[in-house]
């Protein structure tokens, strides 16, 4: 039976949990499996590893640890944004996910942490970043 290897695209179904068991994401409930190409850097790095040398039908459960997932938490990417630096249209409100441009071109998602009368503290992190996660894996399907 062929294993997975480096440029096989691969079909898989995963449930992807926090350390206590929360799920954050799953192909459970939906249409569609996951398909990506292994070694091109569509998925975490640690899954991708954890996907090369299943067989069709093979489930698994693997741990990934934050610097092969989505990296760590890192202090720098919280900015502090004067309030007259927004459009004054925009009220924002803690937990609220925004765009902003970074270059001509390139945008960032980031996330209100705080706002106070003069500015607003966005966090540009990954939700993930920093966090140890559980997948449970299932190979549907080599091609």
């Amino acid at each position: 039976m062929p294993q997975a290897k480096q440029g096989d695209t691969v079909k898989v179904n995963y449930t992807g949990k926090l350390e206590d068991g929360q799920v954050f994401d799953t192909t459970e409930n939906r249409d569609d499996t996951l398909e990506f190409t292994i070694g091109e850097g569509q998925v975490i790095p640690g899954f991708e590893e954890a996907v090369l040398g299943m067989t069709p039908g093979e489930s698994k459960t693997t741990k990934i640890a934050a610097d092969k997932g989505y990296g760590p938490y890192q202090d720098g990417l919280v900015l502090e944004v004067a309030r007259d630096k927004i459009p004054p249209d925009l009220n924002p409100e803690v937990g609220q996910h925004l765009q902003i441009r970074q270059d001509e071109n390139e945008t960032m998602l980031v996330k209100v942490v705080d706002v106070t009368e003069n500015n607003i503290k966005l966090d540009a992190n990954h939700p993930l970043a920093g966090e140890d996660l559980t997948f449970d894996i299932q190979l549907v399907a080599i091609s």
